[in-house]
């Protein structure tokens, strides 16, 4: 029997069950009959299904599609699917994809025995525990909460809000998750000035006795913004120098051009108030930066960017909320914070739990 002689209703039914976009998309494209069914009057429903297996779960994806500062950010919405809102959807769900493969390396980064695939049951709950993140990133790290309100009482309560919409067991794989990004952050993105003399010697050991890296004693973010990225952040996203920018310099190259100790975001408490800064950026961007920003004038210069374009003076020296709203909350409900760090630590509680 050829599948084509099928009812419709099984083959939309085949449709809905694919594992991914992309194969949807290859169905349709097989004959004339299935790209007619593909986009008849079933492909919202039929995508619904698809983008829910794929980047799922959806239902939390579209909580920050739809959020804005118009209704309080722990409130439910609930919206029909369309095709501007799946424009938006597939981003935010490419990128929770792409930290499925990143969780295992910094998860188990020294344990490496350890070390192994997220099963899928484990990367769902990754997802929805980013998607989670990324409304709480949305909702309360832009310039709507400066500094100085961040620890009025109404503030807060609108944040514990958001988090009392879950559990105690949700808060802590979002807790993981946040640790994840927090690693990425400090040891990729901003290392820390011992984090570069570690990986330079490590790197270079027949010079580490003859040159050792020479850090700037002041941290700053930078005076102007370089003129590739004055247009905004989608021009800076989409430019040409810094995709090239990855494969012609390297942190740890040492040239005329180029001290490697420049790369580094200071020492101890300096580097902490940078991390804490760039934990309030969404997962999408830090994983630009992780990928596409090899050194730290490109890291400043996207910083620079969102602080001119239409943000103010917000962000530097802002740190990110989630965590003491997070504390505030277990202790709401009666529990210990540090005991709920360590659980979260030693994988009783979190994403993947031992």
């Amino acid at each position: 029997m050829l599948l084509e002689t099928l009812p419709n209703e099984i083959l939309t039914h085949i449709f809905t069950t694919l594992p991914t976009l992309d194969a949807v998309l290859a169905l349709a494209s097989t004959s004339t009959h299935f790209h007619r069914l593909y986009y008849g009057s079933q492909r919202l429903a039929i995508l619904a299904s698809v983008l829910d297996t794929e980047f799922g779960p959806i239902d939390s994806i579209l909580q920050i599609c739809t959020h804005n500062a118009s209704q309080p950010a722990h409130h439910h919405r609930s919206v029909p699917l369309s095709d501007a809102l799946v424009e938006q959807i597939l981003p935010i769900g490419r990128a929770a994809k792409h930290w499925e493969e990143i969780y295992p390396l910094k998860k188990w980064k020294t344990n490496y025995a350890a070390r192994r695939l997220l099963t899928n049951p484990e990367r769902y709950v990754l997802r929805r525990a980013m998607y989670r993140l990324w409304l709480f990133s949305r909702a309360f790290h832009n310039s709507l909460h400066p500094r100085t309100s961040r620890n009025l009482p109404h503030v807060l309560a609108d944040r514990a809000a958001l988090l009392h919409n879950w559990s105690t067991a949700d808060l802590a794989e979002m807790l993981d998750v946040h640790n994840i990004l927090r690693d990425v952050i400090a040891n990729n993105i901003c290392p820390s000035n011992g984090k570069i003399r570690q990986k330079f010697n490590k790197r270079y050991p027949e010079s580490s006795l003859q040159h050792q890296p020479m850090f700037n004693i002041h941290l700053n973010y930078p005076p102007p913004a370089p003129s590739w990225c004055a247009t905004g952040e989608p021009g800076w996203m989409n430019s040409s120098i810094i995709s090239s920018a990855k494969y012609t310099h390297t942190r740890l190259q040492s040239s005329r051009w180029h001290e490697p100790g420049m790369e580094g975001w200071g020492d101890d408490i300096n580097h902490y108030y940078v991390v804490e800064d760039m934990l309030k950026l969404d997962p999408q961007q830090l994983l630009f930066l992780r990928d596409r920003c090899p050194l730290k004038m490109q890291v400043e210069g996207f910083i620079r960017t969102r602080v001119e374009v239409g943000e103010g003076g917000w962000f530097v020296n802002n740190g990110e909320t989630f965590s003491e709203t997070l504390w505030a909350v277990v202790r709401q409900r009666g529990g210990e914070v540090e005991g709920f760090k360590a659980a979260v630590g030693d994988g009783e509680m979190g994403v993947a739990v031992v």
